[in-house]
C-alpha cells in the first residue's frame, strides 16, 4: 500500500531514503535536501513532516500514514499548525530578525502534536549574518523540533549550515520524463501533461494541481489569448489585459483565504491566544507564497509560449509544446525573429526578478505585457539599410 513517501514523484532514491529513516527511527535533527526547482523538495519535506507526526508511527499501518487520522490530513493539506514553512521575506533573502523570530519559536510547545517541523525554503538565499543568528538552533535544536533546509545546490549554500544537516540529494527531472510522470498519474495525456508542466515551471507536483483546475485551465487560455491579440493591442488594451491577468492569477488566492479563516474560526475556541497568533502569522506566509506561485504561474506561460515561438522561428516546429495555441505562434514567428523572441525572453526573467524583490504585481505584468509586445513587433529597418534598431 501507498505510504507518506509514494507522492515524492521521480526521486526513487529520495523516496527509499526518507522511507528507511523514518521505519528504521534514525531521524536527524536537521536536514538539507537540495535540487533544482521542480525536483519535488518541498512534496519530500511535507511527506517526511507527516511521517513523523503520524501518532500510528512508522511501524503502523501504511508505515506512517494511517490514511484516516486529522493529523495525516492536516499536513497534507498544508493546515497542521506544527509544521511550520518559511520562505526569505527580504528582497535579497532572509532577514535577520526573520530567522531570530524563527530560532526563538523553535523553543515553544508544540501546539498539537508532540514535536514541531520547520521546513525553510530556499536556505541558499541566507546570507551570513542570517545564518550565524541559526546557527546555535541548527547545531542543537530541541529535542521536539526536526528542521528541514531546502536549496539549490550543496555550492550555494554556506559551509556553517551545510556541515551541521544530512544533506539529501535531488535530482534534476527532465521536462519529457516529468510530463510521463504526471501523464501517469494523473491519466492525462503526455500533451495536456507536457502543457502543464511548462505552465508549473517543471514541477509535477503543481501539474498534477493545474490539470486537476478547470479554473487554471481557463487562466491558461486567457493568458495565451492574451498574448495572440498582443501584436495589434495599442497601450490601453494592454493595460487592461495586465490588470485583468493578475486578478486571474491571484484568483486561488480568495480559496486559501477562505479555508485559512474557516480553519481558524473551528480552532478559536480551544486554543491559546499565543497558537491563534502562530496560526496567523503561518497564514500570512502561506498567503505570500501562493500569490509569488500563482504569479509565477503567469510568467511560466508566457514563457513557454515565447519559446514555442523561438522554436518555429528556428525552423523547429516539433518542439512546440502549447499545441492548441499553434495557429497564433506560427503567426508570431511569422512577424517576428529569434533575436526579438530572445529579447522578449529576457523580459520575462526581469519580471520575475521584480516579483521576487516585492514589485507591484500589476507593475510588473504592465512592464511584461508592453516589452514583449515591443521586442517581437516593432518596426525592424529595411535589411541592408544598417539603421540601428
Amino acid at each position: 500500500m501507498a505510504d507518506a513517501f509514494e507522492n515524492i514523484l521521480g526521486q526513487p532514491q529520495v523516496r527509499e531514503f526518507l522511507r528507511a529513516s523514518v521505519a528504521s527511527e534514525r531521524v536527524t535533527h536537521a536536514y538539507l535536501f537540495t535540487g533544482p526547482a521542480g525536483s519535488n523538495k518541498t512534496m519530500a519535506a511535507y511527506a517526511l513532516a507527516q511521517a513523523l507526526l503520524c501518532p500510528k508511527g512508522p511501524h503502523g499501518p501504511r508505515g506512517g500514514e494511517c490514511g484516516a487520522c486529522d493529523i495525516c490530513r492536516r499536513v497534507k493539506r498544508k493546515k497542521h499548525p506544527d509544521v511550520r514553512y518559511f520562505a526569505p521575506e527580504g528582497a535579497g533573502g532572509y532577514l535577520v530578525d526573520q530567522i531570530r523570530d524563527i530560532a526563538a519559536d523553535t523553543v515553544l510547545a508544540p501546539i498539537q502534536a508532540d514535536r514541531k517541523i520547520y521546513i525553510l525554503d530556499r536556505v541558499d538565499l541566507l546570507g551570513v549574518q542570517a545564518a550565524n543568528a541559526f546557527l546555535k538552533t541548527l547545531e542543537e535544536p530541541p529535542s521536539d523540533v526536526v528542521l528541514i533546509l531546502l536549496g539549490r545546490t550543496r555550492e550555494s549554500v554556506l559551509p556553517t549550515i551545510l556541515s551541521r544537516c544530512q544533506v539529501v540529494p535531488f535530482r534534476h527531472i527532465p521536462a519529457s520524463e516529468a510530463a510521463g510522470i504526471l501523464a501517469q498519474n494523473t491519466g492525462a495525456s503526455r500533451e495536456k501533461a507536457r502543457i502543464a508542466i511548462e505552465a508549473c515551471d517543471g514541477s509535477i507536483t503543481r501539474g498534477i494541481e493545474f490539470l486537476k483546475s478547470n479554473e487554471r485551465l481557463a487562466f491558461r487560455a486567457r493568458v495565451l489569448e492574451a498574448l495572440a491579440l498582443m501584436r495589434n493591442a495599442d497601450d490601453w488594451d494592454l493595460v487592461g489585459q495586465a490588470g485583468e491577468l493578475v486578478v486571474l492569477a491571484k484568483a486561488p488566492l480568495d480559496v486559501v483565504r477562505a479555508a485559512q479563516e474557516e480553519e481558524l474560526a473551528e480552532n478559536a475556541d480551544f486554543l491559546a491566544k499565543s497558537a491563534i497568533r502562530q496560526i496567523e502569522a503561518r497564514n500570512k506566509r502561506q498567503l505570500t507564497a501562493k500569490s509569488l506561485e500563482s504569479l509565477r504561474q503567469l510568467t511560466a506561460i508566457i514563457r513557454s509560449w515565447l519559446r514555442d515561438v523561438l522554436a518555429v522561428c528556428a525552423e523547429m516546429p516539433e518542439l512546440v509544446i502549447n499545441v492548441d495555441a499553434r495557429g497564433a505562434i506560427e503567426d508570431a514567428a511569422r512577424a517576428t525573429d529569434e533575436a526579438c523572441v530572445a529579447a522578449a525572453l529576457s523580459a520575462v526573467r526581469r519580471c520575475d526578478e521584480a516579483i521576487s524583490y516585492n514589485v507591484s504585481p500589476e507593475t510588473c505584468i504592465d512592464a511584461l505585457l508592453f516589452e514583449t509586445r515591443d521586442a517581437l513587433y516593432r518596426p525592424r529597418p529595411p535589411a541592408g539599410t544598417g539603421a540601428v534598431r
